[in-house]
């Protein structure tokens, strides 16, 4: 697991030593104070010896996205027209803030950057009634499609935090009475959705596709992330089965991003 280094630094070369180092990543605090989140590959002894440095604090680190984005702070993005900022910031028209929790969903990860460049296109050029978040982590699919306009959102999620942290952040967005929120998977709740967004691992996808394509509308579109790119006709292919084609795909990083459109 990576750990966090800080350290004080006078010189102009530790950023390139902690590049060599590996460095997960690095932010310049105030005084010459420096932080960086290490790989646990490199131990705290040879990272000193590196940086030629005495003396250093060393903690554990904090992983964002289920532990699969290493950060040391959250911090501002751009997807699209979607602008995404730490809760802590300050308050910014048409922003997306964001708390900072557990749940998975803060649009670091690829498979969500590619989901909301999915959303972003959709929405803008054909903008929907409304929209279901299938596993809907942070809650960061379904405001950004209240963010984007789109008038309504359900989301839905089967872990308890999931739902506690996508409340939290509808609040705080001041969304909550467009949004509504239920436990469950997509064979839980009825009825359909013009667009239907899900961002899951490819194995709950293709396990799910029977319900899950019962949730899209008459010519609805559906959205499906969490993908790696080697299973990709896989996971495709199981929808194809049940009526869906494809309207196209996004890739990043070894992800992909399935855009599919309901044949009925």
């Amino acid at each position: 697991m990576p750990y966090r280094i800080d350290f004080h630094d006078d010189g102009e070369h530790a950023l390139d030593r902690l590049v060599e180092l590996g460095a997960l990543d690095v932010e310049l605090l105030p005084n010459g104070q420096v932080a960086a989140l290490l790989p646990d590959a490199v131990t705290p002894e040879h990272a000193a010896s590196v940086l030629d440095i005495d003396d250093f604090q060393i903690a554990p680190a904090t992983g964002r996205d289920a532990g699969s984005v290493w950060i040391l702070s959250p911090r501002p993005l751009r997807i699209g027209r979607l602008h995404i900022v730490p809760a802590d910031h300050a308050v910014q028209s048409g922003a997306l803030r964001l708390v900072d929790a557990p749940a998975f969903g803060t649009g670091l990860h690829p498979t969500t950057a590619l989901c909301l460049e999915a959303l972003d296109e959709t929405v803008e050029t054909r903008r929907p009634d409304s929209v279901l978040d299938v596993g809907t982590g942070s809650g960061v699919l379904a405001l950004a499609a209240l963010t984007l306009g789109v008038p309504r959102a359900m989301a839905i999620d089967i872990d308890d935090d999931a739902l506690t942290a996508a409340a939290e952040n509808a609040r705080m967005n001041v969304v909550g009475e467009r949004l509504q929120l239920a436990r469950g998977g997509p064979e839980t709740i009825t009825g359909t959705w013009p667009l239907v967004l899900a961002n899951v691992l490819a194995a709950p996808l293709i396990e799910m596709a029977p319900a899950l394509v019962q949730r899209v509308g008459h010519h609805g579109r559906l959205v499906l992330s969490g993908i790696p790119s080697s299973v990709e006709q896989e996971v495709e292919r199981a929808y194809r089965h049940l009526g869906m084609r494809r309207l196209g795909v996004k890739s990043r990083q070894g992800w992909v991003a399935v855009v599919l459109q309901a044949s009925w």
